[in-house]
């Protein structure tokens, strides 16, 4: 399984021109290795990535989050403009907020419907429109 995971990390970052570096790798593994889609936080990764054995700084996951983020590999949602999660599903889809676990989930897309945007200023153009429902346990 391992074997697995390793070949879908390599093949992520070829696919985006990155070169796979012992770190990138890791964590490439944790992030797609498995073939599902996930959130994570920079926090949440490292942890991962401790947990695993592999050995790398959270100030490396930060600029591998980033530099996978630039290469188009990961999508990034802020949450509170304060908290970062790191999305590997690229299309444009809703979230759920768990505001009592800080937990981020792919909500349904086709249930959401969006029917007009406010008119954009002059000169610019919207590149995407994220939707975040919070929620708490009732």
């Amino acid at each position: 399984m391992k074997e697995i995971e390793a070949t879908r990390a390599e093949s992520w970052l070829a696919g985006a021109g990155l070169r796979p570096t012992r770190q990138r790798l890791a964590l490439a593994s944790l992030l797609v290795g498995d073939g599902q889609h996930r959130h994570v936080t920079a926090e949440s990764l490292h942890a991962s990535a401790r947990e695993t054995g592999d050995v790398v700084s959270l100030a490396t996951v930060y600029n591998t989050l980033r530099a996978f983020c630039d290469a188009g590999l990961l999508s990034e949602i802020t949450v509170d403009g304060s908290r970062s999660y790191f999305d590997t599903r690229l299309d444009d889809h809703p979230h759920f907020f768990w505001e009592d676990t800080s937990q981020l989930a792919d909500a349904p897309n086709d249930e959401l419907e969006i029917a007009r945007l406010p008119k954009t200023p002059q000169g610019g153009e919207v590149t995407r429109v994220d939707v975040i429902i919070r929620l708490r346990r009732a």
